[in-house]
């Protein structure tokens, strides 16, 4: 059964997810609502493209457009869908660099993509001006949809297997039961869920605010301009391609005999709807628009009648303005929501007409199988906190609008609304000695300066201004000591009568001793990475779970789930803003925290994988001797007032051993050389841990039946298809960086998964999947990166032992001396 609002403003993925679970044949009861409506209108360009920078949402958009291509046939519901194909104009040198970035990153996925020159250009777009035209980025079965008749196959297609859509059933209350389910209570009467899905566009906010939650969306004013007739236009034989001129940002289509143009104003022209989120959005508020202003983008109406110079005589007949949803960061929030039982989002989608249907598949095949079918880890609505709050979401709005079409570099910052109140206890101490990049709401060091630096942020496709300060970085933790502010690490305290036991339940490894530190890994039920923790036992039955940055709410909301299904008798609480975390790692760690403490630090006293409680300069601390960087170091768990007092003690005391700040560029390269995997690169819900190399770690005869643990020994018996492999890349000026494209004998073999510079080795190095019979040591490959393919061999793993294994090395040396 249904509740739900047909139709609105479909561009949020409205109707459109809700209904595909219902042709998914879903036969879950759900709740799918907005909270006022007043009938179907339809405010979209309606695109749509295979393309999309990001890897899996090229998926979504893709089974959009499959859906879409089927769906007359199979609900008698006209769609209106064109597929003409797309370009994206490149008209700067850089441009085309960023095309040639994003082909190496497409190659290996089933969507066609070409990069083509201005004679193919002017074929598929004849009206084009081509005195700054480069190349283009051309997409073959992009096009647009009416959004009107989608909706409404949408909703005919749902009818068709079950589902029920109730029109003007405003929702008054969310009422969770005892039992994880929900009563929805509308002007129909009440109606009782398994679980609720929140679709509900610019009235998400609201929705979400009847449980507590204040989800980051915003709406944001986006116009675009139709032409009447034109009668160049009106004589061409074949539909015009769709163009979107990124430096002059707006897209540009064929309507009818005419042409639909959209731009994307700078950031100080938009306009947010702002009261809606102060006051809520206006009751009864459905078909109407706002205001259109066409001075505010007229700049762009210049730019477009130089490109496309027929727009120079046609006649205006349509300038419409209306809200779309944004995000922070223009992704929308999909998924099960941590701290509530069966609360989904599919909300904030900024282009929602190409989402919904892959969006619809993603979520029912999630809801039915208890896991999601592949990654989408940037789309987790738990990516946000509270530290999203009104202005930070505004300033993110405006930037993420005014920055549609501005080159997208890799390590990608964006400095609207920022910091948020994630600053850690030495953030004021380090925030002018460094790049800071953002996780999660935190600043966090990526490299530091030195006089004669060329400073600040400056991205690239190639080696950039950071490349020289990282390696001088990693030589100061190869050879004397460095301290990483590492406080953005997702840290939960979880203890109880069934602590170890939910932890044996959730995780493949065995659970370590009491002050014992080990890595273990979440699996979903078909044996994928859910998620990567350090796991120490602090005393019996309570243990600390430190993840990623960006997995915090990701993970707890998973272990959250296990305990109310398992019924666990624990209590588990987050500590990720309480506790601020230092590094210190190199030769000289030792000396300069022993001159600090009175706890022996010396390898007998403090062995590799222990934690202790000592005092670190007359502070309470929480040691743990680990270090990502695979040298020699601590983690060093400390109170946020106290960070401040350490680190400047640490400073003090490793004067003469050299000490200064490293930041996470720096352990990119030092772990890679180690050949650590990194969860969301080597790991994740598209991998299974088999095959990423992760043996050690998985304990498939521990007595505990974890999560996956059938499923990885189907997996085992059956024999891996592929393999993580550990490749030196012959570069020049560029570096592998994670999914680009591998190339054997002219074929598309596999991707990397990530990749750095060794600066011990003087060579690139990445990780990459590749087939079982390419994996062996020695093969040659080609890895793609800016259009041009380097030769790589697989080399044996790792090109630097971690201190642990070379002490234990040399003891073992020592021993037959």
């Amino acid at each position: 059964r249904w509740m739900s609002c047909t139709g609105r403003w479909p561009q949020a993925g409205m109707i459109s997810c809700a209904v595909q679970f219902g042709i998914c044949k879903s036969r879950i009861l759900v709740g799918v609502f907005s909270n006022h409506f007043n009938g179907v209108f339809v405010f979209q360009a309606g695109l749509t493209t295979y393309y999309h920078p990001g890897i899996n949402l090229k998926k979504i958009h893709y089974d959009s457009i499959k859906l879409y291509e089927t769906l007359e046939a199979e609900t008698g519901q006209a769609v209106g869908l064109h597929q003409p194909g797309s370009i994206r104009i490149a008209s700067t040198p850089i441009r085309v660099d960023e095309m040639k970035y994003q082909m190496t990153r497409t190659h290996w996925h089933v969507t066609e993509q070409y990069l083509i020159g201005p004679e193919k250009i002017q074929e598929l777009f004849p009206l084009l001006n081509m005195d700054k035209v480069l190349a283009g980025l051309y997409t073959p079965g992009d096009g647009h949809i009416d959004p009107y008749s989608l909706t409404m196959a949408l909703a005919a297609g749902a009818r068709m297997y079950g589902a029920q859509i109730y029109n003007n059933a405003p929702v008054t209350i969310l009422k969770p039961t005892s039992d994880g389910k929900w009563d929805v209570q509308t002007s129909h009467g009440t109606i009782r869920a398994n679980r609720i899905v929140n679709t509900a566009g610019f009235w998400a906010r609201e929705v979400g605010k009847m449980i507590g939650f204040e989800h980051p969306t915003i709406p944001v004013h986006h116009q675009y301009v139709v032409t009447a007739t034109i009668p160049e236009v009106k004589a061409l034989k074949k539909e015009l391609a769709v163009i979107r001129d990124l430096e002059a940002s707006y897209y540009l289509r064929q309507e009818r005999d005419g042409l639909l143009f959209g731009p994307y104003e700078k950031m100080e022209k938009m306009v947010l709807q702002d009261s809606w989120v102060r006051d809520g959005v206006p009751p009864g508020f459905g078909k109407e628009l706002f205001e259109s202003d066409l001075d505010r983008i007229m700049e762009h109406v210049e730019k477009a009648m130089e490109m496309v110079p027929v727009l120079k005589k046609a006649d205006i007949i349509n300038i419409v303005s209306g809200p779309i949803t944004y995000t922070p960061d223009l992704l929308p929030m999909v998924g099960p929501h941590c701290g509530v039982r069966n609360y989904w989002t599919a909300i904030g989608f900024g282009y929602g007409i190409i989402h919904a249907g892959g969006i619809g598949k993603f979520l029912s095949e999630w809801i039915m199988n208890g896991e999601p079918p592949y990654d989408l880890i940037e789309c987790d609505p738990n990516r946000y906190g509270k530290w999203t709050d009104v202005p930070f979401m505004c300033a993110k709005a405006r930037e993420s609008y005014g920055f549609n079409n501005v080159v997208g570099y890799p390590k990608e910052e964006r400095f609207a609304g920022r910091p948020t109140c994630r600053t850690s206890g030495v953030y004021e101490l380090l925030k002018d000695k460094g790049s800071m990049g953002f996780h999660a709401g935190w600043e966090q060091p990526h490299w530091f300066y030195k006089p004669g630096d060329d400073i600040g942020y400056k991205p690239s496709f190639q080696r950039t201004n950071w490349f020289g300060p990282v390696g001088r970085e990693c030589k100061l933790v190869m050879e004397k000591v460095g301290v990483i502010d590492l406080t953005p690490f997702g840290k939960f305290i979880v203890k109880g009568k069934d602590s170890h036991k939910l932890l044996d339940r959730l995780f493949a490894n065995t659970m370590p001793k009491v002050g014992m530190t080990n890595i273990s890994h979440m699996l979903t039920p078909s044996g994928k990475v859910y998620a990567e923790v350090t796991i120490t036992q602090l005393a019996l039955g309570e243990f600390l779970l430190v993840t990623g940055s960006g997995s915090e709410l990701h993970d707890l909301r998973w272990i959250e789930t296990e305990v109310a299904q398992g019924g666990y008798d624990v209590d588990i609480t987050n500590v990720t803003e309480d506790i601020g975390v230092l590094g210190i790692a190199g030769p000289n760690s030792r000396k300069v925290l022993q001159k600090l403490t009175n706890e022996d630090m010396s390898e007998a006293g403090f062995k590799f994988l222990h934690c202790k409680s000592i005092q670190l300069a007359g502070k309470p601390v929480r040691a743990i001797r680990i270090s990502y960087t695979g040298e020699l170091g601590w983690e060093l768990y400390i109170d946020q007032k106290d960070m401040a007092a350490v680190y400047l003690a640490m400073v003090e005391a490793g004067k003469d051993e050299g000490i200064d700040n490293f930041g996470t560029y720096a352990m990119a390269s030092l772990r890679l050389e180690k050949g650590f995997r990194g969860w969301g690169a080597e790991m994740n819900c598209d991998t299974n841990p088999l095959e990423a190399g992760l043996d050690y770690f998985i304990k498939l005869n521990k007595p505990a039946d974890f999560i996956g643990k059938a499923a990885l020994q189907e997996i085992k018996a059956k024999g891996l298809k592929r393999k993580l492999s550990y490749i030196a890349v012959n570069t020049d000026d560029i570096d592998p960086e994670g999914n680009e494209t591998v190339w054997y004998n002219g074929k598309v073999v596999g991707n990397t998964t990530s990749g750095a510079y060794s600066y011990s080795s003087q060579q690139s190095l990445a990780f990459a999947y590749l087939p079982l019979e390419l994996s062996t040591l020695g093969q040659k490959v080609e890895v793609e990166l800016l259009g041009k393919k380097y030769p790589a061999n697989i080399i044996q793993e790792p090109l630097i032992h971690t201190e642990p294994t070379r002490t234990r090395l040399q003891k073992k040396a020592q021993s037959k001396a």
